[in-house]
């Protein structure tokens, strides 16, 4: 290239940047730091050199690979990496060997298998012994459920450690150290401007190695010093959708997500959500929402909901993005479609007033449990009807304190499934 780049830094793109500006130590890692902050488990055994084998489970771009390679480097072991995806048994074999001899001259090895649940069950038991006698430690990175995936003798041998979707703060740190990095290696001084840096954050969507990607591209195609936002826009073509997701902008998206589903509007539904995912937000949260919305604006019209939310919400975590976008919409349309009741936000928010009201009222004795002798001599339990004692189990008996007993919480609406349970729910009070 003639440009920024035709110097001795030109080796550094030999390989992906993201390889090459691995941290080699725990100082230059960022995030998780639930996992590795000062006083935490994982950050105590490396500096105490007291490894045993682990599995890091979490999504991809999360660090797994890059802590597996600082615990190695950190605790003078030697690192060996395997591929679930391309290896097998006799490659493993070769590996043990090696860390046997080096455990024969009193140095331990540090064995990282990525995606260790794609080695089948044949394979995961090869590594038992050699994991049980010390000559390998493990460290599987996995990014589906390893309760699931690695099988339970292996498992119980392992340490889990659950790694997060990184936040902004992480994401801006590995940006910044990234930055000087290249300029280090390359001689010159490379910056971008603040709404570069942001939408570059988001852009990435918790993902590490997105990132680092997405610079590497940007650096060699822009190919100056100073890259601003539209030099960003021009090499990606993508518009930066204006929506931040700590900010107002967040907040309004999710109330039109919310109001257009609440006023049965399918089509409103989708373009917020969609917005919504294509500005970064994590589908997990979108989902989250969905689930909420189930029970506040559609409720018992149509129990249904909640069902659909919820698989959602797993699909989401098993598919990720991009694919679990259909997943989401198909909840979108379902709530948008679905009858609507608030009658048990209604409760609830009537419920807690009242309690906030009135405090800790008594139980009614008759429904008290009376598992003493002395308890049945107060009167707990006197006078219960046991409901299967009667016909079509329905009893009228009072279960409200005294205070609270002529109390109405749940009012359904005439909606959907509802307006059935509306309709018992009447005759039942009026002792029918």
């Amino acid at each position: 290239m003639s440009n920024l780049f035709n110097q001795s830094g030109d080796d550094i793109w030999s390989r992906p940047l993201a390889h090459t500006l691995r941290p080699a130590g725990l100082e230059d890692f960022f995030g998780q730091d639930e996992i590795v902050g000062e006083d935490k488990l994982l950050r105590q055994l490396i500096r105490e050199d007291k490894l045993h084998s682990m599995v890091f489970y979490g999504p991809p771009g999360t660090g797994k690979t890059t802590l597996a390679r600082i615990i190695a480097n950190e605790t003078s072991a030697e690192f060996e990496q395997v591929s679930a995806v391309s290896s097998g048994v006799p490659e493993l074999r070769k590996v043990v060997e090696r860390a046997a001899k080096r455990c024969e001259m009193g140095t331990r090895t540090v064995l990282f298998v990525d995606e260790i649940h794609r080695f089948n069950k044949a394979q995961q038991d090869a590594l038992l012994p050699f994991v049980e006698d010390g000559t390998v430690i493990l460290i599987g990175a996995t990014t589906e459920n390893p309760s699931f995936e690695v099988n339970s003798a292996l498992l119980s041998r392992s340490q889990v450690f659950v790694f997060k979707v990184l936040d902004d703060k992480a994401l801006q740190g590995i940006l910044a150290r990234a930055l000087d990095k290249v300029g280090d290696l390359t001689g010159r001084k490379i910056t971008i401007d603040e709404e570069g840096m942001d939408f570059l954050v988001q852009y990435a969507n918790g993902d590490a190695r997105t990132l680092l990607n997405t610079l590497e591209i940007l650096v060699k195609l822009i190919g100056k010093a100073k890259i601003n936002y539209a030099d960003i826009q021009k090499v990606l073509q993508r518009r930066n959708l204006r929506y931040d997701k700590k900010g107002e902008e967040h907040f309004n998206i999710i109330s039109a997500l919310h109001k257009s589903m609440r006023d049965s509007d399918p089509d409103g539904a989708l373009y917020y959500m969609m917005r919504m995912l294509q500005g970064g937000e994590d589908p997990l949260y979108i989902a989250r929402r969905l689930i909420r919305f189930a029970s506040e604006d559609i409720g018992m019209a149509d129990p249904n909901a909640l069902s659909v939310c919820v698989a959602a919400q797993q699909a989401c975590h098993f598919n990720g993005m991009p694919e679990c976008d259909v997943n989401l919409a198909q909840a979108v349309v379902y709530c948008s479609m679905a009858p609507k009741s608030n009658a048990l936000y209604k409760a609830c928010g009537a419920l807690k007033d009242d309690i906030a009201e009135t405090g800790n009222l008594e139980v009614p004795l008759h429904i008290r449990n009376a598992p003493t002798k002395l308890m049945k001599e107060w009167g707990y339990g006197k006078g219960y009807k046991y409901a299967h004692n009667f016909e079509d189990a329905r009893v009228d008996q009072q279960h409200l304190p005294d205070q609270l007993k002529d109390r109405k919480y749940y009012e359904p609406s005439d909606r959907g499934i509802e307006a059935r349970i509306k309709e018992k729910l009447h005759k039942l009070r009026d002792g029918g």
